[in-house]
């Protein structure tokens, strides 16, 4: 399978792997990598030691028994191309024994990787199992030119690695991995900026979901495609991200639903749901940990509790509202008639959930534009009053979530083919003063699908422009 994308990342893990090379008191590098399940991190690592000229191990844990757990163990070390991996002939008999016999192995004269996928279920399941990798680490491994990337999908639980009172507080440098861009979508899909943007939208960037789209196929026939068989994969991974990827005292599946139709306020979610204040709360705390919903409010000079809830994953987003309601239309074989359900709804769901991904791409477009203070324009924001009779899409500023100074306000109209008109300037600018921190000079920026004019606005974007960001 053809690998696309991922080469900042690429570059990223082989600076730290050069590191290893360079000698020193302690020429051993760790990294903690984290993302999201169905990201693609196992992939990136894969391919990375794949191109190295260096001995390797790598191990992904299960949620198994302890004594399984190693003894799956001892046969990747068994089966990698670490010198005198024989040893392990004579297997060990707890993980701290393991640990350190691994250690013993890598080499002195040369680089090497060790990989811990899925690294929670170890140090969940596994008593001592941070303190023993700590103790390996600070007498042995880091002494060593080997590069130790110690991965997992629960966020969580891999942030609370490099806290204060943890053993292993400031021995990994951490690394988030992200979805798939915008701009690596459209390499995979071959489609136009515009229909990459859509794309993006739907597969949220996973790329077991992004390579399974056919290059310049639109997203209608797509979605025929994918919703023709209920095993499919599309269909299927939001099912399976649903049962497995949250804990039950999170509710994902009633409180992720209540939110996927857009930012949600605390009590608009409460009313669909049959459960305690306390109970959503602590639900939507634990979701916001995990990195599966984010917590907004508006962006300008002043503080503001009008919080909204977003999901963070498009796909999922996409998904439940779209898709999870037809679940028993695609199960009796009439994914036609769901296609037809989705198309009908397409748009106007498309027009709120963009604008993340615009906030995201003008948080690196602006900051090189001549229009504006780039100082301004480094937090990407939207505006919103508690009744929404003032909802501003954008609104660039120096900092988050209370500004110093505001930069732009922005309008997004993500139209089919119609372009950002002159009464979206109009309309904005009427409401702009509403803004605490903005004033009749802050600049008016307009986006839409298709090219535009630029009129009388700052600066206008359109699809090719958020793509080329991310390039």
């Amino acid at each position: 399978m053809e690998f696309f994308g991922r080469k900042r990342e690429l570059a990223q893990l082989r600076r730290w792997y050069e590191a290893t090379e360079s000698g020193g008191g302690q020429p051993g590098q760790c990294l903690i990598v984290r993302g999201r399940r169905r990201v693609g991190k196992s992939r990136l690592i894969e391919e990375f030691v794949r191109g190295l000229d260096a001995p390797s191990v790598f191990f992904t844990a299960s949620n198994l028994s302890t004594v399984q757990e190693l003894e799956n163990f001892t046969q990747a070390v068994l089966a990698s191309d670490l010198p005198e991996a024989e040893v392990f002939g004579n297997e060990p008999t707890s993980w701290d024994n393991a640990l350190r016999m691994l250690a013993q192995l890598l080499p002195t004269d040369r680089p090497s990787v060790v990989v811990l996928d899925e690294l929670p279920y170890l140090t969940q399941n596994v008593e001592g199992f941070e303190g023993s990798l700590q103790t390996v680490w600070d007498r042995i491994m880091s002494r060593k030119p080997v590069l130790l990337l110690l991965v997992g999908s629960d966020l969580s639980i891999m942030e609370a690695l490099d806290t204060y009172e943890r053993p292993f507080y400031q021995r990994g440098n951490p690394v988030l991995i992200e979805p798939l861009t915008v701009a690596d979508v459209q390499d995979m899909t071959g489609l136009s900026p515009a229909q990459a943007i859509d794309a993006r939208l739907v597969t949220g960037g996973m790329p077991r979901l992004c390579v399974q789209w056919p290059r310049g196929e639109g997203l209608e026939r797509f979605l025929e495609r994918s919703l023709a068989d209920p095993a499919d994969p599309f269909v299927t991974s939001g099912e399976l991200a649903m049962s497995g990827e949250f804990p039950p005292d999170t509710h994902a599946p009633q409180v992720l639903s209540a939110i996927a139709s857009g930012e949600r306020t605390f009590s608009s979610i409460l009313g669909d749901l049959d459960i305690s204040r306390m109970t959503l709360s602590r639900a939507l705390d634990k979701l916001a940990e995990k990195g599966a919903i984010a917590a907004e409010v508006p962006l300008s000079v002043k503080p503001s509790k009008e919080t909204r809830y977003r999901l963070t994953d498009e796909y999922l987003r996409f998904w439940l509202y779209l898709v999870q309601p037809l679940l028993g239309v695609v199960q009796r074989g009439r994914g036609d008639r769901a296609v037809r359900r989705i198309m009908g709804s397409w748009s106007a769901w498309r027009g709120r959930a963009v604008e993340p991904l615009v906030r995201e791409s003008l948080a690196r477009l602006v900051p090189d534009a001549d229009w504006t203070d780039p100082d301004k324009a480094v937090e990407v924001g939207g505006f919103w009053t508690r009744t929404n009779d003032v909802e501003i899409d954008l609104v660039g500023a120096d900092r988050g979530p209370i500004a110093k100074r505001i930069g732009y306000l922005g309008s997004v109209k993500w139209h089919e083919t119609a372009p950002i008109a002159r009464k979206d300037f109009t309309a904005l600018a009427a409401v702009a003063a509403r803004v605490p921190g903005a004033t009749l000079e802050t600049p008016l920026v307009g986006v839409s699908r298709a090219r535009s004019e630029l009129g009388p606005w700052s600066a206008v974007y359109c699809a090719e422009d958020l793509v080329e960001a991310w390039r």
